[in-house]
């Protein structure tokens, strides 16, 4: 049986909320898997925006071409 971060109380090991302070004493698988899926989803625009960067920068050192 977990104890409470917070008030030391012992609650059922699948306990979410403490039953005796209320307070939060584990996350939610969901939460977790949302929480996973976000940082996936931020780290891909990370990139994307590393590499428009990048190719923002070439473009800009890239000498322009006249036409005759």
């Amino acid at each position: 049986m977990p104890s409470c971060p917070f008030c030391t109380r012992d609650n059922p090991a699948a306990a979410i909320v403490c039953g005796a302070c209320g307070r939060d004493i584990a996350v939610p698988p969901s939460l977790l898997a949302e929480r996973d899926d976000l940082i996936r989803k931020r780290d891909h625009v990370r990139d994307e925006l590393l590499r428009t960067r990048a190719e923002l920068e070439r473009l800009l050192r890239k000498p322009a071409r006249r036409s005759p």
